[in-house]
């Protein structure tokens, strides 16, 4: 969907219901459908899924003649597998920048890959920045240190049940730009009354100045991860 207004599809989906819903670069909602379920979503019964996109893909692109070309899908299912981890850095009283940052988090990364084996990492969190021996939930700027720590949470999914969904969206001629995790989305949201679509949006563009998003190749030697802060930005 490339038209004047540009489109956003996430499709919800959890062991009770199934949601599409496409939205506008102007947060107005176009479009949503529902399909209740009866049994549970299992790692290899995903015929529920292709039914329904079945039903709507088409009735989207008919009805905006236009094509759905990428999906974002929200995941409310107890499939995901949480690694936390601590990390520290010697900083020889120097400023906390970005290539020291790559470093650390690259390092982390690589510390629990054989813990996550076979599982991609789905959202990489910094929980707190420990500097100096004092905490801070966001990182301070043009802030120099002896050395400096991070808690993070790595959530992860199974890279086959990834492989299936991309099998099935593949039918329709999409591919799937990110998964969210639907606990992860209210977590973060806790106070925001706003429905999870937009909510959801708001972390995939990168609303959490938290959250580091993963890139899977790097660009220009600009390191693994594309963004890590709004601070950075």
């Amino acid at each position: 969907m490339s038209d004047i207004l540009k489109y956003e599809t996430y499709l919800f989906i959890s062991s009770t219901k199934l949601i599409i819903s496409v939205n506008t670069d102007l947060k107005k909602k176009i479009y949503q459908k529902e399909l209740l379920i009866d049994d549970q979503i299992h790692l290899k019964n995903f015929e529920k899924i292709d039914y329904f996109l079945n039903q709507n893909i088409f009735t989207i692109e008919k009805k905006f003649k236009n094509f759905i070309e990428i999906v974002n899908i929200i995941l409310d299912l107890n499939f995901f597998f949480s690694v936390k981890i601590y990390v520290k850095k010697n900083n020889h009283n120097d400023y906390i920048n970005l290539k020291s940052l790559n470093h650390l988090l690259y390092e982390a990364k690589e510390s629990c890959k054989k813990t996550i084996d076979q599982k991609k990492i789905i959202h990489m969190i910094i929980n707190n920045f420990q500097i100096d021996d004092k905490s801070y939930s966001l990182l301070p700027k043009d802030i120099k240190c002896q050395n400096y720590s991070l808690d993070l949470e790595l959530i992860c999914l199974s890279e086959n049940f990834l492989r299936e969904l991309e099998i099935i969206l593949k039918k329709y001629h999409i591919s799937l730009n990110r998964v969210v995790s639907a606990d992860y989305i209210k977590d973060f949201c806790s106070t925001d009354d706003r429905d999870i679509f937009l909510m959801a949006e708001m972390i995939v563009n990168g609303h959490n100045p938290n959250e580091v998003i993963l890139i899977d190749k790097p660009e220009k030697n600009e390191g693994f991860f594309e963004k890590f802060f709004n601070f950075f930005n």
